[in-house]
């Protein structure tokens, strides 16, 4: 099989292949090391290998079939891993440069479950500084570009997982999201990214790691490029492992038991605060028209709180408690924004730009007590509105950013255009980032679909559809072809 094919596969039709003997682990291994090897220099997604222990996992995988053992789900197929989770014997910094030299003595939750379904992890990937900001960039790997122009992000935090699965060098990822970290680098690279209900997938393992209520906002899930395989790893992902005191067992529909034709399309094109580019609300258009075509029923329902997305996010966060971000950036000694502004500027800081920036917008815009406590109560009010507007057989068409990427170090003038995804983070609900094809810059386009927290089938469902009508994952052409 020629290995371009191989590089435009889903993860489950891998397995498929090599469980049957068609293929075997280790040609579909080395494919994917030879094209990471091929791109990352461009794109810099990729910041730690385990090629040769990847290349001894697929040798093993192919001995277990050809032994005719029973294969798990995954069995012998390669992913990639966001640096922020812990894998066993390598560097965990999430970016940060006083992490440096901090290894996993064992696997994260998720890694573990993945690879006892079989995957075989080739390396661990790029991300903003602490998970905390849209350009996956910082002092110790340095920044990912975009591998569909190179000038643009993206996305952050979990950006180098994708572009790499973008690049066709990784079927699938693990990423986290608190405030878009899936959804955002799965919009801005034209994969596909969950967002899982809050609860539903453990977070333990990842550092930074949340607390609280906020164990619910801060959500594990995959990107991945094909739709197909978002069901089978968000099932393999699932439920709870007795250490993530926010995670608990909830009960999953399919999404193939979902009819289309019955569901009810909440069209939302924007918040009526921060303002959509021409391009994405046409494609959000061109989705409700689709669907409605099919028989849904498509409204475009009011909902005044989503002007109020960014209070309400930023409030409910403070709220949960736990270490601020300026005591994470100080990983334990006191860390003063104004003086590491000053080192920025004569470039003697391990810190970027907007990690600094964070941390002194943080202190300077601390809401006082019963001004947050209404923010977080709207929150809640927000919450039981979308659910009662959803129901069991609705979803939300909502624009994953105000535009398709920008280019690099744009998002530091106009910081808040991340709301759209940050908003459901907080409302606990499932979503889904699917791409929608290229506009004309060659950059991709999408939308993100949403549902009441527990139905991710009906999100995934919609996914699977899209893709068949728009093509879904379009492999770069220029830059890293």
């Amino acid at each position: 099989m020629a290995t371009g094919s191989l590089l435009t596969r889903s993860a489950t039709s891998l397995a498929a292949s090599i469980a049957e003997g068609e293929l075997s682990s280790a040609e579909v291994v080395e494919a994917h090391i030879d094209r990471i090897v091929e791109v990352n220099g461009r794109i810099n997604a990729v910041v730690q290998t385990r090629f040769d222990a990847a290349r001894q996992e697929a040798v093993a995988a192919d001995a277990l079939q050809r032994a005719g053992a029973e294969l798990p789900p995954l069995h012998g197929v390669p992913c990639t891993i966001k640096e922020c989770f812990a894998v066993a014997g390598h560097q965990q910094t999430a970016g940060l440069v006083s992490r440096i030299g901090v290894r996993a003595r064992r696997d994260a939750t998720c890694v573990a479950r993945l690879r006892e379904a079989g995957a075989i992890p080739l390396g661990l990937t790029n991300l903003s500084e602490l998970c905390m900001w849209l350009e996956s960039s910082n002092r110790v790997y340095g920044r990912t570009s975009n591998p569909y122009d190179l000038r643009h992000i993206v996305g952050g935090s979990s950006g180098g997982e994708g572009a790499i699965v973008a690049a066709g060098a990784s079927p699938f990822g693990l990423g986290s999201d608190i405030g878009g970290s899936i959804r955002l680098p799965a919009f801005f690279c034209g994969v596909f990214g969950h967002k899982p209900s809050g609860g539903l997938v453990p977070g333990s393992g990842q550092y930074p790691i949340a607390h609280g209520p906020a164990l619910r906002y801060l959500t594990t899930g995959p990107l991945c490029r094909r739709a197909e395989d978002l069901w089978p790893l968000l099932r393999i992902l699932a439920g709870p492992d007795g250490i993530d005191a926010g995670c608990e067992q909830l009960p999953l529909g399919d999404p193939a038991d979902v009819d289309l034709t019955r569901l009810r399309i909440l069209h939302v094109p924007d918040n009526r605060r921060t303002p959509v580019s021409r391009e994405l609300r046409r494609a959000q258009e061109r989705v409700a028209d689709h669907l409605g075509g099919l028989g849904a029923r498509v409204v475009s329902p009011a909902i005044p709180l989503l002007r109020e997305s960014f209070e309400i996010w930023g409030s409910m966060l403070h709220e949960a408690g736990g270490p601020t971000f300026s005591e994470l950036m100080g990983d334990g000694r006191p860390f003063r924004p104004g003086r590491e502004l000053l080192r920025w500027l004569t470039r003697r800081t391990p810190h970027t730009l907007p990690a600094i920036a964070l941390a002194a917008l943080e202190r300077t815009t601390d809401l006082p007590r019963g001004r947050a406590a209404r923010w977080a109560e709207k929150g809640r009010e927000l919450r039981a509105h979308l659910d009662a507007e959803l129901g069991d057989d609705g979803v939300l068409l909502l624009p994953p950013f105000a535009s398709t990427a920008p280019r690099h170090a744009a998002p530091i003038r106009r910081p808040f255009r991340f709301v759209y995804t940050a908003i459901l983070n907080t409302m606990e609900t499932p979503s889904t980032a699917v791409p929608l094809g290229l506009d004309l810059a060659g950059l991709p386009l999408g939308v993100q679909v949403a549902a009441r927290r527990g139905n991710d089938h009906l999100c995934i469902a919609v996914a699977r559809q899209l893709e068949r009508a728009f093509g879904g994952w379009v492999h770069p052409a220029r830059d890293v072809a």
